[in-house]
């Protein structure tokens, strides 16, 4: 199987910490880290640390390319890029002793509906029938969002199975599109079939709602409880187990990629969520975006129970 991650919004991930952060007033922090950044990106650096093989799609701003494109090979990530005016995003997460977080995210370098056409020339070279393709995070201001789903419907006519988990299409954008998954959270799911997501029935009623919407595979995150998956087969129920996180940036992007690992060994679906799972809970134990280490995610999976619901 082929995996493809697509990024047209990259950043550069800033980690910082300090005792306390008070808005309104000079706050001294020192850096944890400095990271290649951007959702896809995150799913391939969890990708390369289990060594599966796989390739990162990006958007790249040429101010700041050749740092980043590094970076990308520092982590092993086999990465083909697009260059585009303009400077690579920052975002930056400010660490605090009593665990909150603080994000600031700045805006990154801007772009047509034409650098679509070019990406889609890179990536149809790529795509055939055994190719999954996710497509994760934001899009750069100037993308209009019908030229992003045209070129999403061309990827999918094309061969490739859509993961998509990105907050720059509407619930209609995604429904038209019927991709083979999607992997919301509680908030997000609500919003998708405009009711509360409560408990663990609510979240497998609107798992099933969606997939009679044609999206094929429903995975929903649900925090610290786990995740809920709805596929070919039924409904499935994973419990996380209990962790002391450090960091729950990227953990949705690590889901994702344990997903596409467990798909690539041509696993059954209670053992996709299982995996995902897994990767996800594993990525809380590491700082920032840092990918889940190969050990927390074995011992982790070992304990995971799912049930079929």
């Amino acid at each position: 199987m082929k995996i493809i991650t697509l990024t047209l919004n990259v950043a550069q991930d800033v980690h910082c910490y300090t005792d306390s952060f008070v808005a309104g007033h000079e706050n001294i922090v020192s850096i944890l880290s400095r990271d290649a950044g951007g959702k896809g990106i995150n799913v391939s650096r969890a990708l390369c640390a289990m060594g599966v093989p796989n390739t990162a799609v990006a958007v790249v701003g040429s101010e700041g390319r050749a740092d980043f494109e590094d970076a990308l090979s520092s982590d092993g990530i086999n990465a083909l890029t697009v260059e585009v005016k303009g400077r690579v995003r920052e975002n930056i997460t400010v660490h605090t002793k009593s665990g909150v977080e603080t994000r600031i995210s700045f805006a990154g370098a801007a772009a047509s509906d034409g650098l679509l056409d070019e990406v889609y020339e890179l990536i149809s070279k790529m795509i055939d029938n055994d190719c999954v393709l996710a497509f994760t995070g934001s899009v750069p201001d100037g993308i209009g969002r019908d030229a992003l789903v045209s070129f999403l419907l061309k990827l999918k006519e094309k061969g490739a199975k859509l993961v998509i988990d990105s907050r720059s299409l509407t619930k209609e954008d995604v429904f038209l599109i019927g991709p083979f998954l999607i992997k919301p959270n509680e908030d997000e799911v609500a919003a998708y079939v405009d009711e509360r997501i409560d408990t663990l029935e609510d979240a497998v009623k609107a798992a099933r709602a969606l997939r009679e919407q044609g999206i094929e595979n429903v995975m929903i995150s649900l925090g610290s409880r786990g995740a809920v998956l709805c596929a070919s087969d039924g409904a499935y129920f994973a419990q996380a187990p209990k962790i002391k996180a450090l960091s729950t940036i990227g953990a949705g992007d690590s889901s994702i990629a344990g997903f596409l690992a467990a798909m690539s060994e041509g696993a059954a679906n209670c053992d996709l969520l299982r995996t995902a799972v897994a990767y996800g809970s594993a990525a809380c134990l590491t700082e920032g975006t840092k990918p889940p280490r190969k050990e927390d995610i074995q011992r982790l999976g070992e304990l995971i129970n799912v049930s079929q619901i």
